[in-house]
């Protein structure tokens, strides 16, 4: 049986590889790291110019930029293989990279439907699995410990009736978090997901416009939706030492929009 790890996980100057951190929330999750002192891998698959300008932005020194379509294993690869070549190995992983795009059952065509579950398991799904075994693979030869944190979604629990295949792929990897965080403690490695409800992203800022807006900020008591900063900080706090108890716990961060029995 494999002995358990005395952990040495260290509270800053971590290594950190945030995936889908060109904008957003990955902007804000990578911000988090690099102000706590860390050193981040900006993960971009597409907007390379965003990418370079969260990286430039970020507070401290030795960031990096890695690019990567996460749907292709070969180049999943070698994006980590780049994170631990310039960071010096990997101590940290933020699953944040996610595709979403409407496609909604019944108003749309079977080709169109195929393929939004396709890319949408191919990102969100497969390739967390992947950057997580490589990553783990990692954490575990440097025999520190480690963390992973995932971000889920407040649509695993709630349905998301225009996205079920985001809906369904962020339900999976809260499973798949859950049974990394059992096989990898032996490790030292804890594993958490973080289940958002709306943020106010650039993404999704013509769904908050108008009344349709109003009516998703009303679905809190709060009268709000998320700031990217509120769920970064939470983030954070899953990959700190303090945190290892926590492992294999999934957080509800939605303003008390939907409640879990």
């Amino acid at each position: 049986m494999q002995q358990p790890v005395l952990e040495t996980f260290p509270a800053s100057g971590r290594r950190v590889l945030v995936t889908g951190a060109a904008r957003g929330l990955g902007r804000a999750v990578a911000h988090a790291f690099a102000a706590n002192g860390d050193r981040v891998a900006v993960h971009h698959g597409a907007s390379r110019e965003e990418a370079e300008a969260t990286r430039a932005s970020l507070p401290g020194s030795g960031h990096a930029l890695v690019g990567g379509d996460l749907a292709d294993p070969d180049e999943t690869a070698s994006l980590v293989a780049a994170t631990e070549k310039a960071l010096g190995g990997i101590d940290v992983l933020v699953n944040n990279a996610a595709v979403n795009a409407p496609h909604p059952p019944v108003d749309t065509a079977y080709a169109e439907w195929s393929a939004a579950w396709q890319r949408h398991t191919a990102v969100n799904l497969l390739g967390t699995a992947n950057v997580s075994h490589l990553a783990a693979q990692r954490m575990i030869a440097q025999g520190t410990g480690g963390r992973i944190v995932n971000v889920g979604s407040r649509g695993a629990f709630r349905g998301e009736p225009d996205h079920p295949a985001y809906g369904a792929t962020k339900a999976a990897v809260h499973a798949l978090g859950q049974s990394l965080a059992v096989a990898l403690a032996p490790y030292g490695i804890a594993v958490t997901s973080v289940a958002p409800g709306f943020i106010e992203t650039e993404r999704v800022a013509h769904r908050l416009a108008g009344a349709r807006g109003e009516a998703i900020r009303a679905q809190s008591p709060y009268g709000r939706v998320a700031a990217p900063d509120e769920i970064a900080a939470a983030v954070l706090w899953f990959a700190s030492p303090q945190a290892q108890w926590s492992s294999g716990a999934v957080l509800d961060l939605n303003g008390a929009s939907y409640l879990r029995t």
